[in-house]
């Protein structure tokens, strides 16, 4: 999957979270979106993810072949992020099964799997309002990782995890994202290492 943005910017009321973005993000590259808090960009990982239009500029998505209609981009897309809210009254076997009605497995998984993956089994049937925070972000990175699309938006990765899930993370990122293209929001470069490609948000201003 390819996505290239042009002239791109977005604004709320009057004030202008970036503009003039040009940029072309390739299949299976890694990019990190690098910027203080309160930059932009988890606005920019919006636009990207197709959740928000830009209000200037356009966004094309294509795989080999064809471009792909941003109504149909979501099929395309698995998003993790702090404020991504889980349903609370869900269990953890049903918050799996759940997902995956909607999303492919990643090639050789199952819904045994990502629970093992998770280490969560004895929570298996646990209401995810009384996960902790740090469980619910491993949920969410479990779910966004081993879900079979060509495009993996993470915002602040790590938020909440320790640094045993930090190591984690890093081996989700390994086993699953080989062929994909990721895109990731961040401030700690712990989140972002193992991109090559980096972009600075306040260079758009």
């Amino acid at each position: 999957m390819k996505i290239d943005l042009k002239d791109a910017g977005r604004r709320f009321n009057q004030e202008w979270i970036f503009r003039n973005f040009t940029y072309g993000f390739a299949a299976a590259g890694k990019y990190a979106i690098l910027g203080p808090n309160g930059s932009g960009k988890s606005t920019l990982l919006s636009v990207i993810l197709g959740s928000l239009e830009p209000s200037e500029g356009t966004i094309t998505y294509a795989d080999d072949t064809n471009i792909i209609p941003i109504e149909k981009v979501y099929k395309q897309v698995s998003f993790a992020a702090p404020y991504l809210d889980l349903v609370e009254e869900f269990t953890l076997q049903e918050t799996i099964d759940f997902h995956f009605k909607f999303k492919r497995f990643y090639p050789g998984v199952t819904a045994a799997q990502v629970m093992d993956l998770l280490g969560l089994r004895k929570a298996q049937d646990k209401a995810l309002k009384y996960f902790s925070s740090g469980m619910k972000q491993r949920t969410k990175l479990a779910l966004a990782c081993c879900t079979d699309t060509p495009l993996l938006l993470l915002d602040e990765p790590t938020s909440n995890l320790d640094q045993q899930g930090i190591k984690w993370y890093h081996e989700l990122i390994r086993d699953f994202t080989a062929d994909k293209l990721v895109v990731i929001g961040s401030n700690q470069e712990i989140e972002y290492s193992f991109c090559d490609n980096f972009i600075k948000i306040t260079d758009y201003k």
